[in-house]
Formats: C-alpha cells, structure tokens, sequence
C-alpha cells in the first residue's frame, strides 16, 4: 500500500542508532531516492523498493509508526522482529538505565524462548533442556504482594515484567491492584516495570492497551503478534528517563522497522487504535465472556470462564487437549493454555454470528 508522504522526523524512535543521511522515500535499482528527489548509488545493498533499509539511515514508515504509538505512550520506540527479542531488548535497557541486575517475574509467565525471556517464563519443561539461562532472574508467587515486596529492592532489581493477562499461563487477568502495587514499589525502588502485552495487548482486551483499565503506566511497553498483520513485528516502547540512559550501540537489529513492514504495521496500528473498533470488540467481548460463563454453569467440565475483551480461557476439571482436537474435527481451531485450559482468542474482526458459531460447537464438543 502507498501512504501519502508526510513531514517525518526520528524524535520518537530509540537512539540507540547513529543514523545518517536524508530520509529515504523511494529505491531504483541500485539507487536509494531522498524525499529531496537526490539520488544516492546504493553500495551497502540497502535493496530497492524500500523493501529493507539498514537502520544507519532514515526511513519515513518506521518514523511515523513510532509517533503513532507514542501518541498513546510518551516516550520512545524500538523496533525489533518478535516479542521474545522485545522482552530480551527490554531486559538490556533496564539494566543499562538501572545499573542493576535482577529480574522479577511471576508464576504462569510467558515471555519467550530466548534465553533471558527463558528465564523469565514459568515452564520448567520449556527451561531444563537449556540451563542454565540467564542469571538473577526471579520468579515469584502472581498477586503475592508480600513476595513481590520482598523480591523487589533498591539495592539488586533491575526490572519487574507482569503480563497485565497471562496468555500461555492460563488466561488470568491480573488484578488492577496488584498492578497498582507493582507501579508504587518500582517507583520506589528505582525499578523498571515491563508490561509484556505481546499477547493481550493492541486491542485484543478492548483498549488499546491491556493495561489501560488499571490506569497504571509503565516504564516500557513490549508489543508484538498483531502489529505487523502476520508479518514479523515487534516493539519496545520505552519511557523518556529510560531512553536517556540509552546511546548509539547499545542495541541493534537488522531487520526491525523495516520499510515494508512498518508501513504494514501503521495500518493495523490506525485501524485497531480506532475508538469505533475498539468499542466493537469491547461488545463482542461482553457477548463471549457471559457466553462462556454460563456454559460453565451448564457443563461439568468446565471449572472457570475468565478474560477480557476477544482473549478468553476455560478451565476444565481434566485435560484440555482432546477437546481441542475434538473442536478441530468439528471445523473450529482453539487453542490450550496450559495443561487444563481451552484458550480462545478469535480475530478481533470476527462476526457476532461467527462467535456464536464457535460458540455452539464448544458446547457441543464439552457436552
């Protein structure tokens, strides 16, 4: 797709860059053209079309992508290929920025399976076959504010990360007051506090941001599966006092904000963003979490319905897996979410016929 050129400028990206040059808007051949109309003979093989272009040099997609999403966060934007390479950057920065070095995390995390997010995700099966990983990191009890005040402290802990919704660790939403402690202890302590909404975030609860309901802000933002609509996308939004620790080296990928796909990814950003379509998922969310909550009344398999907005869990009393595969069968594709849990999460364009549809099915298949 073709946007229309805008004035752009790289305040809302990371400097972690030492960036040269014009701002490319266009390729031929083997010549990169600037918004000026120069023309610039490509000997580091940026490639044509704007298809890839090092992060040496400036691009308007990836420039105004970060100002779309820090209209909504102050700060600025790092832009990598995964929300495991999100959580990782977001680790390094909190360390560089806190001259610290422990990392807390909680039970039923999951955020990633590289080895820094690997020690912060709570699946010993997913962990052994690779320890040891990354040392200092911590995972406590979720919602044990006790635990939480002990672990974090101003002498070690460089970062808290809090999935505002557990994806993989069973579909809990975590309780706005606990959020509200974590902001309150981290603030204290001097300690970065990540909110990992690669899953439950851009728009997937009804707001733009999981977090959004508790009106707890963080200090960087990790983004990823929706933004790059199917492309690789991923994205650490990074507070203002944080980003001013950072400087050209710290941190590099080469691929992330490419040309192409940001300017992908600023359209689902525009598109989500929009308060008429988060107001629709919001509805259809209503209509599939009392959905779901009644069938738990209604089945014996069924222990507890709990979400928010199009991200859902039920928790069964025996394994969910043969459900899953029994739903498959039945032309319907969910997913599990720990041994015991049926994790349903449908495009957030998806009809209300199209849920009460799935919807029927599930209760045919926990009959």
């Amino acid at each position: 797709m073709t946007l229309p050129l805008t004035s752009s400028d790289a305040t809302a990206l990371l400097g972690v860059y030492a960036r040269v040059g014009p701002l490319f808007v266009a390729g031929e051949g083997s010549e990169l053209i600037a918004e000026d109309g120069t023309r610039y003979l490509d000997f580091v093989a940026v490639d044509s079309g704007r298809i890839h272009v090092s992060n040496l040099y400036r691009t308007e997609p990836g420039e105004r992508l970060a100002a779309e999403l820090t209209k909504s966060f102050a700060g600025q934007a790092f832009f990598c290929n995964s929300g495991a390479e999100a959580n990782e950057g977001a680790f390094k920065f909190a360390r560089k920025w806190s001259k610290k070095t422990d990392i807390v995390a909680f039970t039923g995390s999951f955020h990633g399976r590289l080895f820094a997010s690997l020690a912060a995700t709570d699946r010993p099966d997913y962990r052994r076959p690779f320890e040891p990983l990354l040392a200092d990191v911590h995972i406590i009890p979720l919602g044990d504010v006790e635990a939480a005040q002990r672990a974090i402290t101003p002498e070690r802990t460089a970062a808290v990360i809090v999935e505002p919704v557990q994806g993989e660790g069973g579909v809990r939403p975590v309780a706005d007051e606990f959020l509200v402690f974590l902001r309150n202890r981290c603030s204290e302590t001097g300690t970065a506090l990540i909110f990992d909404e690669v899953q439950c975030g851009l728009g997937r609860t009804g707001t733009l941001f999981a977090a959004e309901p508790s009106g707890v802000v963080p200090d960087m933002y990790t983004l990823a599966k929706p933004l790059g609509g199917g492309l690789p996308m991923g994205v650490i939004l990074v507070d203002d006092a944080i980003a001013a620790a950072l400087a050209p080296g710290d941190h590099a990928t080469t691929f992330g904000g490419g040309p192409f796909v940001a300017t992908v990814a600023l359209e689902v950003v525009r598109t989500i963003a929009e308060p008429k379509f988060l107001a629709a998922i919001r509805v259809k969310g209503e209509w599939l979490g009392a959905w779901l909550r009644a069938l738990a009344t209604r089945s014996t398999r069924v222990k507890e319905a709990r979400g928010r907005g199009l991200m859902w869990g039920l928790e069964l009393t025996e394994a969910a897996a043969p459900f899953v595969a029994a739903a498959r069968e039945r032309h319907l594709l969910v997913l599990t979410a720990g041994p015991n849990v049926i994790r349903i999460v449908p495009p957030l364009t998806v009809t209300r016929e199209e849920l009460e549809r799935g919807a029927t099915i599930l209760e045919e298949v926990l009959a």
